[in-house]
């Protein structure tokens, strides 16, 4: 099994910690932020608009850069998103971070996929997406309780901190062991749009 392969289940696993560990931290950051709870809840919303209107928009955005270069430029997104998600001091600046860490979580499956299956053996591609999604799978089952449990002891900002360093030891990973394929073909944005329309 390809190291890289777990570099990118670890991505995964924060990509998919940081979208639904606001759930348990509701109560905790309108408390902060002085909003009500169901205000608190857009930031839910907030996240999966971020995440429809960010893929096929990174996608067009990144169509000409090889998969490693996209895959850390999203890590990267990524990272700066939850930091300013734990620096955020107001609703609508928590909001707007929010948004900003979607942005990377379409493209990221959907790249990371497609590099996935690369590297392996053909007879073993799907098998390769799945350890990949395994990360998101391990992201509800222990990221989430685990980020709740975090936020509810030190402050929900700890959770975000802590998110954004597992996105930094992705980063690392996803730099260090992912292949740079030099046989990628190039990404014809008229295809892509045909494709989403």
């Amino acid at each position: 099994m390809p190291v890289a392969l777990l570099a990118l289940a670890l991505s995964a696993f924060a990509i998919g910690t940081t979208e639904f560990v606001i759930m348990g931290l509701l109560p905790d950051v309108a408390g902060d932020l002085q909003v009500s709870i169901p205000s608190a809840g857009w930031l839910i919303s907030g996240y999966a608009l971020g995440v429809a209107i960010g893929a096929p928009i990174m996608a067009l955005l990144t169509a000409k850069l090889p998969r490693k270069k996209t895959l850390i430029l999203l890590m990267i997104i990524f990272i700066i998103g939850n930091v300013l998600c734990a620096l955020a001091y107001t609703y609508n600046l928590l909001m707007m971070a929010r948004v900003i860490t979607a942005l990377c979580h379409g493209a990221f499956f959907g790249i990371g996929a497609v590099v996935a299956s690369s590297l392996v053996a053909p007879g073993r591609q799907a098998s390769a997406v799945a350890l990949m999604f395994t990360g998101l799978t391990l992201a509800n089952v222990l990221g989430v309780p685990l980020g709740t449990w975090f936020g509810q002891l030190f402050g929900w900002r700890a959770t975000f901190w802590g998110v954004a360093i597992i996105g930094v030891l992705a980063f690392i990973a996803l730099i260090v062991s992912l292949p740079t394929n030099k046989e990628e073909k190039p990404v014809h944005l008229a295809s892509e749009i045909s494709a989403l329309a």
